[in-house]
């Protein structure tokens, strides 16, 4: 007997929850404070591996390691692009200290090159402070901007795997969909071959009536018998079964599934592939050619999950 899925339903309210992610998704976070102005972007494409990227100003470049210890747990799967932006935009600097000293130093000798030289003219205020050694701009505390950029990460990361999850949700509904369209015509091939074998001993008589050859009834159905088993598609329909029920509770796991889901389509396809070669009925044969559309659609979603 076929097992209907039913409803496109992921999950249960009990035990852990699914985790179908689409390894495609955008976000975008930006946040102002005292320190200026950070915005965070993040971007997900398909990828066979992980491949993590980050693009950070170069006040940020120490705290890499950290950016990809936080988004670890989000991503398993995918190219993911994760950009930082930082503007000042009025924020308060260090504050500007002179050093006497150098400064005594400096104009020493300008004077010594004034007693040397006549008629030189003095630098004004804003070269001598631009003199190497003579004023000292005082680190700002960058603790407070620091943690801003990796809270603001925090929540980009959050936004980025919501959008990942619900398109996720949307391929894992559609994969369903279709597992149920391969049910229906799992059962109409059955039908079909059910009506085929009948075809086949009608035909084989009506030919010795028109040839006007008695046939012996024995070697007439062992005649058949082999010819039957030869088209005899039920070990397909049930390996084809059984993969659609393992699709289904891959997709009710709660861990990256991309890569199962992968392969149970190829041995999706094997199966479908060699119903379609036994076929020598157009019913079936076209039943066979659904299926085959049926599982390249899913396999191209696939291709989209984490």
């Amino acid at each position: 007997m076929l097992r209907h899925f039913g409803a496109a339903t992921l999950g249960g309210a009990d035990g852990p929850q699914p985790m179908i992610r689409s390894m495609t998704g955008y976000a975008r976070s930006e946040a102002q404070g005292p320190w200026g102005r950070l915005s965070w972007e993040m971007r997900g494409v398909n990828h066979r591996y992980l491949d993590l990227q980050f693009k950070l100003p170069d006040d940020f470049r120490a705290l890499e390691n950290d950016f990809r210890n936080q988004a670890s747990p989000h991503v398993a799967r995918g190219k993911v692009e994760c950009g930082l932006r930082y503007q000042r935009d009025g924020a308060a600097g260090g504050s500007i200290s002179i050093d006497v000293g150098r400064l005594t130093d400096v104009r020493d000798a300008l004077d010594l090159i004034s007693q040397t030289i006549t008629a030189v003219a003095l630098p004004d205020a804003l070269r001598v402070l631009a003199y190497p050694g003579v004023t000292r701009e005082e680190t700002a505390d960058t603790a407070p901007l620091q943690k801003a950029a990796r809270s603001l990460f925090e929540q980009t990361l959050k936004d980025f795997t919501d959008t990942r999850s619900r398109e996720g949700q949307r391929l894992g509904e559609f994969l369903l969909e279709r597992c149920d369209a391969l049910l229906v015509l799992a059962g109409q091939v059955r039908d079909r071959y059910v009506q085929v074998r009948g075809l086949w001993w009608e035909r084989m008589r009506a030919r010795a009536r028109e040839l006007g050859v008695e046939l012996d009834p024995g070697r007439l159905e062992q005649e058949l018998v082999v010819a039957l088993q030869r088209l005899d598609v039920e070990e397909e329909i049930s390996r084809l079964l059984s993969h659609l029920l393992e699709v289904r509770a891959t997709l009710d796991r709660p861990e990256p599934v991309g890569r199962r889901l992968d392969f149970l389509m190829q041995e999706l396809n094997r199966e479908a592939n060699t119903l379609s070669s036994k076929s020598q009925d157009a019913d079936m044969t076209r039943y066979a050619v659904e299926m085959k559309v049926s599982i390249e659609q899913m396999r191209e979603q696939v291709q989209n999950i984490e």
